[in-house]
């Protein structure tokens, strides 16, 4: 598989303590440019920098691509997994976006619950997807 890593197309956020970033890249070994079909991956870090733990229940993506159509992804969890990162630890994840145009962005935010049961919404800030024929 070949990655095209473009970590100033990325994206970092810090909410309620938990540090998020996000590094995207063109898979073009997956691509069909000629059909449009981009591959994007993108990989995850968050980091707890607070003082509390947090579990991650749920994501919400935004994603748009280069025609301006938006497309709305929720569901639980990242890859299948809800880690529950205390105090200095951290977690990293890769996934992956089509798109049907050779560049789109993507954001949005992980939500995570307390100890407490408090819930709040750590931001995924805005990253892009750029093929190198964009």
């Amino acid at each position: 598989m070949t990655l095209t890593a473009n970590k100033t197309l990325g994206s970092e956020a810090l909410t309620e303590g938990m540090h998020v970033i996000v590094v995207p890249s063109f898979v073009e070994t997956h691509s069909d440019i000629e059909r449009g079909r981009f591959i994007f991956a993108y990989h995850v870090r968050m980091t707890n920098e607070g003082t509390q733990s947090a579990q991650l229940t749920s994501r919400s993506w935004q994603i748009v691509d280069a025609d301006g159509a938006r497309h709305d992804v929720d569901g639980p969890g990242v890859v299948g997994q809800h880690p529950n990162l205390a105090p200095g630890e951290s977690f990293e994840y890769s996934s992956y976006c089509p798109l049907p145009t050779a560049w789109g962005t993507m954001e949005g935010h992980f939500v995570f619950v307390r100890p407490d049961e408090r819930t709040f919404n750590a931001r995924v800030a805005r990253f892009y997807f750029a093929a190198p024929t964009a």
